[in-house]
């Protein structure tokens, strides 16, 4: 299994949603494979989705929207900011910064190579974090750190469980499996990506006792000068019955 040069320009155009690294994956032509096989095709997918780098330095405006099971929506602005290292090979940072009451920033140093590491600055206080101290929310989103820095590819276990068309669309079910998850932790997460797009547009994550508490979805894209970008995402908490929907300022070209 490989990318096709075309799928790979079209990941890297969708930088806006730094949180789901955009890839696509050709189906080989039998019509089904063993375990052996999936897992092989998985892991290549997760490296795939992992090492891909942002085409160019990103900076962008949206809102950060919270909604509890008994509160209303509350809105907060967010800045994003992708800035690539010299040489792109060593990598690139992605930050996330809300102002108001939550004040928070986030930042993301990601590298092909090695595992992520976050920088979390609330209350003026600024705290590294790694594993699974990533597992926490930020800015009160239903959003965790280790969800906006994609943590599930770099698990060891990646199987291919399924190709199918959804919605009219040809997709691939990637499915993560964490190796050790704690009692806070995701013990998997199953990834819709579409063929067409090259998207992850969607995502569900499951506890130690393998119950679904998360679910992620990319909500609209927009067209902007023949590059497709992500327009609006959410994320459902099922444990808590709470909704965080992104929403980012895109041109109306």
């Amino acid at each position: 299994m490989r990318m096709t040069t075309r799928m790979i320009r079209i990941a890297k155009r969708l930088v806006p949603a730094a949180l789901i690294l955009f890839c696509a994956v050709q189906a080989k032509a039998e019509a089904t494979n063993n375990l052996a096989d999936s897992e092989m095709e998985g892991r290549k997918l997760a490296q795939q989705l992992w090492s891909l780098e942002p085409a160019e330095n990103v900076t962008n405006t949206g809102t950060l929207k919270i909604r509890t099971a008994k509160t209303p929506w509350s809105e907060m602005p967010i800045r994003f900011c992708v800035s690539l290292f010299a040489p792109a090979a060593a990598g690139w940072e992605a930050s996330y910064e809300t102002t108001g009451t939550n004040r928070e920033q986030l930042v993301i140093t990601h590298s092909a190579t090695r595992p992520n590491r976050y920088r979390v600055t609330r209350s003026g206080k600024t705290a590294e974090l790694t594993g699974a101290e990533a597992n926490v929310p930020f800015a009160g989103s239903d959003f965790s750190v280790a969800d906006l820095g994609l943590e599930f590819l770099a698990w060891p276990s990646q199987k291919i469980i399924k190709k199918e068309f959804h919605d009219n669309v040809a997709s691939i079910l990637l499915e993560s499996r964490n190796p050790n998850p704690g009692a806070n932790d995701y013990s998997r997460v199953i990834s819709r990506i579409e063929e067409e797009s090259g998207g992850v547009m969607e995502a569900h994550a499951y506890d130690a006792s393998d119950k679904a508490v998360k679910d992620f979805t990319v909500k609209s894209l927009k067209k902007i000068n023949d590059h497709w970008q992500v327009e609006s995402m959410i994320m459902e908490n099922r444990l808590t019955g709470s909704r965080t929907r992104l929403e980012f300022d895109l041109p109306s070209k």
